[in-house]
């Protein structure tokens, strides 16, 4: 079969952490439509430079990471795809569907940008598990991920589909001092009530960020913060990244 590529910035070949309950390789794909300000792999936000003849030494091709895989049928559980944004790759569907059939559960990370391609992964019987980045409260989408104007309505339908439980996901927010209130995280908790799961991350390594001078919250504020917004979303957990 010939597959639409898929470009690939990276591989971690054995994960106990990237997806619950599972031993897993991750992928890290290349481009994200997405410019977020808190970003550490600002690296992958880029497409590859189609026009250069040969990939950057770290990348991967789509034949070489299904050779990987084929390799370890058997020996691994899952993959999960991140990024970069997955969903921003054009060939996604078919490769997913490629390294189902290879008999891997797959969990992607996304965005939530492209909802009409998360429902088509989701009802194709493609992936198994989602794992959602909330960025912002819906008015502080724009400042967040760095698009001025930019309307949310897409993250919303990503996320009311998620709600419906077509599949097993969480959804997740990286926390900054200079992005993220509690109020802002208030807000988000009542936005996705009778969620499942949703954790907050902690802003680690912000010297890797996009945008320099954002800071992380103590964590004894962060477990605060954790305790408040439990009280309007029970689900809410602490993640350290």
């Amino acid at each position: 079969m010939n597959l639409r590529p898929v470009y690939f910035g990276g591989i971690q070949k054995l994960s106990l952490l990237d997806y619950p309950d599972m031993t897993a390789c991750t992928l890290f794909t290349r481009g994200c439509n997405f410019s977020c300000l808190y970003c550490q792999n600002p690296s992958l936000i880029p497409m590859p430079d189609l026009s250069e003849p040969e990939l950057p030494e770290q990348e991967l091709s789509q034949a070489q990471v299904l050779d990987y895989l084929k390799s370890r049928r058997g020996l691994i559980d899952g993959v999960c795809i991140c990024g970069g944004e997955p969903l921003a790759q054009e060939g996604i569907l078919e490769f997913v569907r490629t390294v189902k059939e290879m008999g891997f559960s797959v969990k992607i990370d996304t965005n939530g940008s492209r909802p009409e391609l998360l429902r088509l992964l989701v009802e194709s019987g493609g992936i198994d598990y989602v794992a959602m980045d909330i960025k912002n409260t819906p008015e502080k989408y724009e400042v967040t991920i760095g698009i001025p104007g930019y309307d949310a309505a897409p993250i919303k339908e990503s996320a009311a589909f998620l709600l419906t439980g077509r599949v097993e996901y969480e959804f997740r927010t990286t926390v900054v001092r200079e992005l993220h209130t509690i109020d802002d995280l208030l807000c988000i908790a009542n936005w996705l009530k009778g969620a499942d799961k949703y954790y907050l991350q902690t802003f680690e390594n912000p010297e890797k960020a996009l945008k320099p001078a954002l800071t992380p919250y103590s964590k004894a504020e962060m477990k605060e913060l954790a305790r408040r917004v439990k009280e309007a979303l029970p689900c809410v957990c602490l993640r350290e990244q």
